[in-house]
């Protein structure tokens, strides 16, 4: 394919060449990515902890017991799992209206609190539900605040330009999605995970997420985990080095990574985001609804039909990802830091979502 052949030209920055070329618009040619729902080659089945969560812990987090659950590796990355949709029917649902209606809401922060006043940014939900449901499929209509929003944060707050975390820049963590994470953590053998950093990244099919390395937790043997919610993607992971080609792998609503040991501090990113393979507005996953009874201390809502509509029509283009990390290990402190306030929050354009200064120039509307 040609992917293969950009891969064997090696040389500098191979990373950057196959990033550039699955990001083309007419790219057609997917033969190179990993499809987990169709795993061979370099795909392998990979063991996970069924005895550490309980049934009930699972269902309460809106996942299938973790003995259904189908979990892969891939040679020549350890410390990589992938493991698709594991969530019971309807549940993915709820996690779409927390990064949506919840998790924008302060003390949280947001790309928008940039360049918008903090009483602009209280409520975007409320702002931009209307506005969102009568939507057509005119690409000339305007922008909702909600389909502005980029990235959020959550818990300790990154700082994009110091590209740290800071003691004197947190806010509580969300206690739903620390449970979750917390399962699935368990569940592929890291007891203990404690949730306490949140980057959400929402991405439109113009969006992609640059080539970077997640480095600024001060505890690296714990993993990073990564919920995929919408369309699909492409995620690129490659080596400790840009120099090295990386695999592209699919991403669809529902799938997620857990990057540990060797493959936590891998290069990775998002070239290309896309319509979800079964070629409806929303997958199928999506449209199906959560069960009327929840186990007792369950941390999954039910979602208002009206509030989903919202919810639907925003991932009808749309892809949600949710990244977790432990920023400290047990007992851990941040170093003091000098002058420092841990006020600093984004630069004016948001790195994360682009690849470099003129692919920002070219397409302002992935800021």
């Amino acid at each position: 394919s040609a992917a293969a052949a950009l891969t064997r030209e090696g040389g500098e920055d191979a990373f950057r060449r196959l990033f550039r070329f699955y990001r083309q618009r007419d790219v057609s040619d997917l033969r190179g990515v990993v499809d987990f729902s169709a795993p061979g080659g370099q795909v392998f089945r990979s063991q996970l902890s069924f005895s550490s969560v309980s049934d009930q812990d699972a269902h309460r987090a809106g996942l299938q017991p973790v003995s259904q659950w189908k979990a892969y590796g891939l040679k020549g990355y350890p410390g990589f799992i992938f493991i698709p949709n594991p969530f019971l029917p309807g549940c993915q649902r709820h996690w779409v209206k927390q990064c949506l209606k919840l998790y924008p809401q302060k003390p949280n922060v947001c790309n928008l609190d940039l360049h918008m006043a903090p009483e602009k940014t209280i409520d975007l939900w409320g702002q931009s539900k209307e506005q969102l449901r009568r939507k057509g499929s005119s690409k000339w209509e305007p922008r909702s605040l909600l389909e502005k929003l980029r990235w959020v944060t959550l818990g300790y707050h990154y700082n994009w330009d110091t590209k740290k975390y800071s003691a004197n820049h947190h806010t509580p963590f969300p206690s739903d999605l620390a449970f979750l994470s917390e399962q699935v953590a368990t569940a592929c053998g890291f007891q203990g995970f404690q949730a306490q950093a949140g980057i959400l990244n929402y991405y439109h099919f113009d969006s992609s997420l640059g080539i970077h390395v997640d480095e600024s937790e001060l505890d690296h043997s714990r993993p990073l985990l990564s919920f995929s919610f919408g369309q699909s993607s492409i995620f690129l992971l490659g080596g400790l080095k840009r120099e090295e080609a990386p695999t592209a792998m699919f991403m669809h609503s529902g799938d997620i990574m857990v990057m540990s040991g060797l493959s936590r501090l891998l290069y990775h990113a998002v070239p290309r985001v896309f319509p979800n393979p079964e070629g409806t507005a929303l997958p199928s996953c999506l449209s199906q609804a959560l069960s009327s009874d929840l186990p007792v201390g369950s941390v999954i809502e039910h979602s208002s039909d009206e509030d989903w509509q919202v919810c639907a029509k925003y991932l009808q283009s749309s892809r949600i990802n949710m990244t977790i990390r432990q920023v400290l290990a047990e007992g851990q402190k941040f170093p003091e830091e000098s002058g420092a306030n841990g006020k600093g929050q984004a630069p004016s354009e948001d790195s994360h979502h682009e690849e470099n200064c003129r692919a920002k120039r070219l397409k302002p509307n992935t800021v």
